[in-house]
């Protein structure tokens, strides 16, 4: 999937799940995002170990999605997308495991890497075989490094590299508004969950996309 070469088109949207949930109130909301919103791709990301959680949301979550014909990746689990018929996986570990996830999985699944801020993880994702590679954090956030993955980032890989990227991690109207030329997705989680109107407030996130 390469970079269009004119102009930029308007970036896709990919939810992310929140860390802990309560699955059918969640399935809910997800499903009313679905329904509101264009919307790419969603991840699971349970932060749980218990396996049974982790599948029972897989299977809830893969019919809500797969209903409105929306991809459902998994964070890290590579045996539970296989097992419970998910669409693929986001790795957190740079492009360390990108080619046995491929191998794994197959060449039809997504397999998506998280590079934190380093172009370097980035692009041995890509050359791994990865389908997309996410930076961030792109906002202020106490769950990384402190180590932002700033615009210059963005704008260097829609230049130079044809793999897609993701923009994620504490985004707000202001950076969504800044990195919309630079980016190929949103990966959207936090920021709309707590929202009393999840749909509302990812319109409002997305406010001043061109």
């Amino acid at each position: 999937m390469a970079q269009d070469e004119q102009a930029p088109e308007r970036p896709q949207i990919y939810l992310i799940s929140p860390p802990d949930f309560e699955l059918s109130s969640f399935a809910e909301a997800l499903g009313g995002v679905l329904d509101a919103a264009e919307i790419a791709c969603v991840r699971l990301a349970l932060a749980s170990h218990d396996e049974g959680e982790i599948a029972r949301a897989a299977d809830t979550l893969r019919e809500v999605c797969h209903q409105r014909d929306v991809a459902l990746v998994i964070d890290n689990h590579i045996l539970l997308a296989e097992r419970h018929g998910l669409d693929g996986v986001h790795l957190s570990d740079g492009a360390r495991s990108v080619r046995k996830a491929r191998k794994q999985l197959g060449n039809d699944a997504i397999v998506g890497s998280f590079c934190g801020a380093s172009r370097h993880d980035g692009m041995t994702a890509g050359e791994a075989g990865a389908d997309y590679v996410s930076f961030g954090p792109v906002g202020a956030t106490a769950l990384a490094d402190g180590e932002a993955a700033d615009f210059e980032i963005f704008e260097w890989w829609s230049q130079m590299i044809e793999v897609p990227v993701v923009a994620e991690g504490g985004l707000s109207r202001a950076l969504v508004t800044q990195l919309g030329p630079v980016t190929d997705f949103f990966g959207i989680g936090p920021e709309i969950w707590k929202a009393e109107d999840p749909a509302a407030a990812l319109a409002d996130l997305l406010s001043g996309l061109q």
